[in-house]
């Protein structure tokens, strides 16, 4: 009998650092609406390939676009307004005979188009990001899932597609936090073959599910096939 529990643990000691994980994108994003409007272009075509300067989504952004112009031209006249009421201050302010109560209406008068002034641009930045977050353009992440199509109104928050960064892969592990110390000077083999890959991070605050282990990340670079199962051996 002792000899059976010799060689279980000999068995449980061997494969203590061997995990297996799915090899995942390094980054996974939902992309979500920032701004309401009807979907006026929704590039069905680019779901499941990776983009290349490639606009995804774009909201009728028609109606801001028109704000925008109209209100840089405000901005223009509400500076010609300041430059006349300026000048009139200044040769009021010349005029002895002028009293004070005359004078303080007038710097008002400037005071006041300074603030418009103020206002206006704080509108026509809000146009400009308004706008900006209605055409929404990838560089070159996979598009995953893309959740809206032509005519549909969509809300702050609504789901407009996923995409995915293939750049690098992932591989997340949970390690008991007994055997954490262990594994950090130990090298990695993946499928059985060594690898030069180094523990990225590990989280060193216990999973809510895995309330015994801490997560574990690696980082793999040149990733041909995602999605498949890794083994991760700790040697």
């Amino acid at each position: 009998m002792r000899i059976l529990w010799i060689f279980l643990f000999t068995i449980s000691a061997v494969f203590a650092n061997e995990y297996y994980a799915k090899l995942e994108p390094i980054e996974s994003y939902s992309v979500k609406a920032a701004v309401s409007g009807k979907v006026i272009y929704s590039n069905s075509k680019i779901e499941g390939l990776k983009a290349n300067n490639s606009t995804i989504i774009e909201i009728d952004s028609m109606v801001n676009k028109v704000e925008l112009e109209q209100s840089r031209n405000k901005l223009k006249y509400i500076d010609e307004m300041i430059k006349i009421e300026k000048n009139n201050y200044d040769r009021l302010n010349q005029v002895s005979s002028k009293s004070a109560f005359e004078k303080d209406t007038q710097k008002l008068k400037v005071i006041n188009l300074e603030s418009s002034k103020a206002d206006m641009i704080v509108k026509i930045d809000t146009l400009k990001d308004t706008i900006a977050n209605k055409k929404l353009v990838e560089k070159s992440n996979y598009i995953f899932n893309i959740a809206v199509k032509d005519g549909d109104y969509v809300n702050p928050g609504t789901l407009l597609y996923e995409a995915k960064d293939l750049s690098k892969g992932k591989l997340e592990i949970f390690v008991p936090i007994a055997q954490i110390g262990e594994i950090k000077n130990k090298e990695i083999f993946l499928d059985g073959q060594k690898s030069d890959v180094k523990i990225s991070k590990i989280y060193e605050i216990a999973d809510s599910t895995n309330i015994s282990s801490y997560k574990v990340e690696l980082i793999i670079d040149n990733v041909k096939t995602f999605s498949r199962l890794v083994k991760i051996e700790f040697r």
